[in-house]
């Protein structure tokens, strides 16, 4: 190349460096909150998301995490923020199906206060033996757990949350009086499951995907209508003759009053961002499924599952301490 043509190159590569930065900056960064500590599930899908739509969007977009109180504090800062679609959430659906439920006193109105933007994940549970479990399915655990009541307790990431609900149901199910033992995430309740503390876990599979491939613990059955892409070979409870199915799903929110026009201008970038097969690969690896959804199907989504709650939450006579 002669140096004439060399020269006209770098200068053209050094306006693109400088002009691109510069273009992003146009807009003011985009924030995404996230109600739980970074390295979650949660947490990685909105990374995840944020990379795609730093370039579909041209704008910088900023995670910031918010943990606290089961993720009802970044919510409640969700619903104080200007309707102007430069802050977003991403939740899982408990925070919002689940602990409306619970507490007289959100902080926020689950059905007032957001804009549905888009679904982005859905997920089912994972019931996981460990080494204080016996081996066979999961027929055989609970049975057996039924013969030993002082042994039959099961570990979630947390009281009051949707895996809570889905072991009661569980051993509603199956007859079983199953005693829940909540711990302040899936990771305690994990190492608590490995160390044989409790013989049964119930989280979704992230929690637990990666020692299950280590051979340290078993996923013997997942809660969903079919079998886990991420678990191909782990039956549902409904393959196993247990009459249970339990799901939820992640939904990107604003604050109400979000514009239509910018409701579809970041729901057609996360569309876009979720069709990725990098993204989809990544998050199926955590036990995920990328399921893309309009606001208006989010909206459905969440209605749909904040009357199917009501019951068994219902039921269990549950009350947060």
């Amino acid at each position: 190349m002669k140096r004439r043509q060399f020269t006209a190159l770098a200068t053209a590569n050094a306006v693109a460096l400088t002009t691109a930065p510069l273009w992003a900056q146009d807009r003011p960064p985009l924030k995404i909150l996230v109600g739980f500590p970074p390295g979650g599930s949660v947490d990685i899908v909105a990374r995840l998301l944020a990379d795609k739509l730093r370039l579909s969007l041209g704008q910088n977009v900023i995670i910031d995490n918010k943990p606290g109180a089961g993720g009802r504090v970044a919510m409640g800062e969700l619903k104080r923020a200007a309707p102007d679609g430069q802050t977003l959430a991403l939740s899982p659906s408990g925070v919002l199906v689940v602990q409306p439920w619970l507490f007289a006193n959100l902080g926020f109105d689950p059905n007032k206060d957001f804009s549905p933007i888009a679904r982005v994940t859905t997920f089912d549970f994972a019931i996981t033996a460990g080494p204080g479990a016996p081996a066979g399915d999961v027929k055989a655990i609970l049975a057996w757990m039924k013969a030993n009541p002082a042994k039959a307790n099961y570990a979630t990431s947390g009281a009051g949350t949707l895996p809570h609900f889905a072991g009661q149901l569980l051993g509603q199910a199956t007859g079983v009086a199953l005693t829940h033992v909540g711990y302040k995430g899936g990771a305690p309740a994990a190492t608590d499951l490995m160390g044989g503390q409790v013989p049964l876990m119930v989280d979704t599979a992230s929690e637990t995907i990666e020692h299950h491939r280590a051979g340290k613990v078993r996923i013997v059955a997942v809660t969903g209508e079919g079998r886990s892409k991420s678990l191909p070979d782990v039956p549902t409870l409904r393959e196993s003759g247990i009459d249970v199915v339990a799901d939820g799903f992640f939904g990107l929110f604003g604050p109400a009053g979000v514009p239509p026009d910018a409701v579809t201008r970041i729901n057609r970038a996360v569309g876009e961002a979720l069709r990725a097969p990098d993204v989809q690969e990544k998050i199926q690896n955590i036990g995920l499924v990328a399921n893309y959804g309009s606001a208006q199907e989010l909206a459905n989504l969440q209605a749909e599952h904040y009357r199917r709650w009501e019951a068994p939450i219902k039921a269990t006579g549950f009350k947060p301490e």
